[in-house]
């Protein structure tokens, strides 16, 4: 079914959270007698890290990454309990951005993960600071950190070093002002949370939504794209539990 025959059929998608008005949305679908489901998602979108730069081979072949990914609290326990871990909520972004980064699907997992911010998230069963290693099928290596609360605020970065290069992006702020003084040089925290950093991203990801609506064309990323972050996501948790390296198709659904 071509995703414009879905649409018609009742499935209508939004990325975003908050950063969107949806009232001028839910007109549309009101006024067309739109009876489907509404699915708001949201997504971390790599064009922050000028993928295009990777792709285009600027940077020679991959061969390095390196993610860092932090939050600015740690969610509350009730969320923590139901939110499937840390791996499945959090770095499941990180995940999908490294395989597009990468250009290439993940072969194998390792986990290194503790509990060291708050200790009710461990009596939830969970993580709140983790390490994971990636193999990557065309060769690359990668590495995540994770941690639920930067007391600095959201800290957002990525590093894909390759044969002839490399490409950096740091974090966002609301001011590129620095302050120098005798006293030290100054500069503004990283914007606080993935509405404020991603905004953009998810008005470019429903422009390209609409887009391929209109002209019945296939999305940049596929159903498989959005699965595949899960299987990594469960292999890390296993890997985490077991003490061991996981290949990522050993995982099942």
């Amino acid at each position: 079914m071509s995703l414009f025959g879905g649409v018609r059929r009742g499935v209508f998608t939004v990325p975003g959270d908050g950063c969107i008005d949806f009232k001028p949305l839910f007109k549309i679908l009101e006024d067309n007698d739109y009876e489907g489901w509404f699915i708001v998602e949201a997504e971390q979108d790599p064009a922050k890290a000028n993928p295009y730069l990777v792709q285009a081979g600027k940077i020679g072949e991959p061969q390095i990454i390196k993610v860092t990914s932090r939050d600015p609290e740690a969610p509350p326990i009730s969320y923590v309990k139901v939110s499937g871990g840390i791996f499945l909520d959090m770095t499941i972004h990180d995940f999908d951005m490294v395989r597009y980064l990468s250009g290439s699907d993940v072969k194998e997992v390792y986990t290194n993960a503790a509990v060291l911010i708050d200790s009710a998230i461990g009596d939830a069963g969970d993580v709140d600071t983790a390490i994971i290693t990636l193999k990557f099928k065309n060769g690359a290596i990668g590495v995540i950190d994770n941690s639920r609360k930067a007391a600095y605020g959201y800290d957002q970065r990525v590093e894909v070093f390759g044969s002839k290069g490399s490409v950096t992006v740091s974090n966002d702020t609301d001011s590129s002002a620095v302050l120098s003084t005798e006293d030290g040089v100054f500069s503004e925290k990283p914007k606080y949370f993935f509405l404020e950093r991603y905004k953009d991203s998810f008005v470019e990801e429903l422009r390209e939504f609409f887009d391929a609506v209109k002209n019945d064309t296939d999305t940049p990323v596929s159903g498989m794209d959005g699965l595949k972050p899960v299987l990594i996501g469960l292999a890390a948790k296993k890997s985490y539990l077991e003490n061991r390296p996981v290949k990522a198709e050993d995982i099942e659904l």
